[in-house]
């Protein structure tokens, strides 16, 4: 098993920058499709960002691309999400997930516990 811990979370003004770190303990987190989620108030959770175990293949939901990047640091055992111009609709809880494949929420093995984002306008 694998346990997952993002961090990274905040407040943030529109227009900056967060960065969410997934650290894993149990497994190494390049074993596993590791995934980005996310939950808005009074909204179902949903796919933000995935990327492949090789860290050769990412995925992004529409509102992600050209703004989001995820990134693997294999040295920290960590799967990182850049988040740059961030909107206020941005705001969420956002999850780790790992052992799933592509956007599919249900596909996913394990998760963390999230960390807030919140973007001010």
């Amino acid at each position: 098993q694998v346990q997952l811990v993002e961090s990274g979370g905040g407040l943030v003004q529109a227009g900056g920058s967060l960065r969410l770190s997934c650290a894993a303990s149990g497994r190494t987190l390049r074993s596993y499709s590791t995934g980005w989620f996310r939950q808005a108030p009074g909204k179902e959770r949903e796919f933000v960002a995935a990327i492949s175990r090789s860290g050769v293949s990412t995925y992004y939901t529409d509102p992600a691309k050209g703004r989001f990047t995820i990134s693997r640091d294999n040295a920290k055992n960590t799967v990182n999400l850049q988040m740059n111009s961030l909107k206020p609709e941005d705001t969420a809880v956002y999850y780790c997930a790992a052992g799933g494949v592509g956007s599919s929420e249900s596909a996913y093995e394990y998760w963390g516990q999230g960390t807030q984002v919140t973007v001010s306008s």
